[in-house]
């Protein structure tokens, strides 16, 4: 069969859609089927997804990639599978239903809990093993808050009947016919209960958060074997060999393997990773230390900075405020103005996330005038992301980290003016790749990998080309003046100041 008939799939399971793309050998796009699933909100803070509605909207991604590739007579190799991180599901070994919905990355139900933890002083200890602020974010309290309200979930628990995992390790478990229950080491570094210097599950966090090792999976590389499909769902039995985390694989689709290579994403919200090598770096200016991917056995580290709200922040002005029907009519309408006449949106709307990990901050609009229109608050918007980045930036900086480039990459760089005013303000290149879909692609490119497909980090490198650059073009006076007026309205959004 010819090279160019072969084909990797990638799962991507996201925070609001379930994808499946089937990538050619050389890392191109073939074709790519993408259902929304309903998101869930109990109450203020709480956010939810259905595990069966993840697992329904995956499966039917996956056979329509499927389908496609019987449709050019294709040969499918592997797939891999990259996901939304955090997010936490139990459910019973036997039935395989989950004792509850899926807690999602975004939920705050815990931080009372977390607020308990930080006045026991456990923040060192758990941040010197993990590498993570104890923060609600993090699966590990998750786990805790099931645990403690679903009497189902600790009546299983001791009858050794119950399984934890992220969304790639539910996924495993029901297309393996729960042959399979491991996670990869990405996913694994975010739980809050795994130790990134031994590789191991820790057991003074579990006993900290009673929760028993049993439930955990097993964790494995990035590249590794995952078991197969059951050709109950998939015709016949299809490998699963590359798993990572949705932040760490749009890293591997940038090829970011150097030590002080950055990748940006561009999501819901806004993640970014800066390889730090084989060296683990705790930021004392409240940034994460991560795996970045660990590959035959050897693990690559990163230091990752949050946004909470970035395209979430674009879909608000679509959905509740209604000032457009298209995100992608935001271009235009930033393009028409001036400047942002002195108009910032702080979008707190779910706490901020790094540097501030503040939980209890809250959205600010100001600066507003009888002169305000719905333009100025759409730039004010877009603009807040390019700040938040800079933020970030900024933290690095003075933990004697300062990348050289930033590769971009999600939904809101393909707004041109975006990611102009990015480069403008973090005062740095931007390279925006010509594969937009790199968080998909790095899963693509790890089961690749396994299977012999590339055969080094160097061989994957071939297949990343740039789109464009953007080189910063702003006055420094213009955006010290920018800076200093975003600092006053973030102070505005501190609840220590409220």
């Amino acid at each position: 069969m010819k090279k160019d008939k072969n084909f990797i799939i990638s799962i991507d399971q996201g925070t609001t859609s379930s994808r499946a793309i089937l990538f050619n050998l050389k890392g191109q796009p073939i074709f790519s089927s993408q259902k929304e699933f309903t998101q869930y909100f109990p109450k203020s803070g709480w956010v939810e997804h259905d595990p069966e509605e993840i697992w329904s909207t995956t499966k039917k991604t996956l056979l329509d990639v499927i389908k496609k590739s019987k449709a050019l007579k294709g040969k499918i190799l592997t797939i891999g599978i990259t996901n939304q991180r955090e997010t936490t599901i139990l459910w019973d070994k036997k039935t395989g239903k989950a004792v509850y919905n899926a807690i999602v990355w975004q939920d705050r139900r815990q931080e009372e809990f977390c607020k308990k933890l930080r006045k026991q002083n456990k923040e060192t200890l758990i941040f010197n093993r993990t590498g993570l602020l104890i923060d609600s974010y993090f699966s590990g309290t998750k786990i805790k808050w099931v645990l403690d309200n679903v009497p189902l979930a600790k009546k299983l628990m001791k009858k050794k009947q119950l399984l934890f995992g992220t969304i790639d390790s539910f996924l495993i478990w029901r297309l393996t016919r729960g042959k399979v229950h491991a996670t990869d080491a990405t996913n694994a570094s975010r739980t809050m209960i795994y130790n990134i210097t031994n590789n191991q599950w820790d057991d003074n966090i579990l006993k900290l958060l009673k929760i028993e090792k049993h439930i955990l999976p097993m964790v494995k590389d990035c590249a590794d074997d995952y078991g197969h499909t059951h050709p109950s769902i998939t015709g016949k039995p299809i490998s699963i060999t590359g798993v990572v985390g949705d932040q760490q694989s749009a890293t591997i689709g940038q090829c970011c393997f150097e030590p002080g290579s950055l990748k940006s994403t561009y999501g819901t919200g806004a993640f970014v990773l800066l390889n730090t090598g084989s060296k683990i770096i705790y930021s004392k200016n409240r940034l994460l230390t991560t795996i970045a991917y660990r590959i035959k056995g050897k693990t690559t580290y990163a230091m990752e900075g949050s946004i909470f709200i970035a395209g979430a922040g674009v879909q608000w002005l679509r959905d509740r405020m209604h000032f457009f029907k298209k995100a992608s009519e935001t271009e235009k309408i930033v393009q028409s103005l001036k400047d942002n006449k002195g108009i910032y949106l702080v979008p707190a709307f779910t706490g901020l996330g790094a540097p501030y990990w503040d939980a209890n901050a809250r959205g600010v609009l100001c600066g507003l005038t009888r002169d305000t229109s719905p333009k100025e608050i759409i730039r004010a918007t877009i603009e807040s992301v390019a700040y938040q980045t800079y933020d970030l930036f900024d933290a690095m900086q003075h933990d004697g980290l300062k990348p050289r480039l930033v590769k971009v990459d999600g939904g809101m760089v393909m707004n041109n003016w975006f990611s102009q005013f990015l480069s403008d303000i973090i005062n740095t290149k931007v390279l925006r790749p010509k594969v937009q879909e790199t968080t998909a692609l790095g899963a693509a490119f790890m089961a690749g990998l396994q299977i012999g497909v590339y055969k080094s980090l160097k061989d994957i490198s071939k297949n990343w080309h740039l789109d464009k650059n953007f080189t910063p073009k702003i006055a420094t006076k213009k955006r010290k003046l920018l800076l200093k007026e975003w600092s006053v309205a973030i102070s505005r959004t501190l609840s220590k100041n409220n």
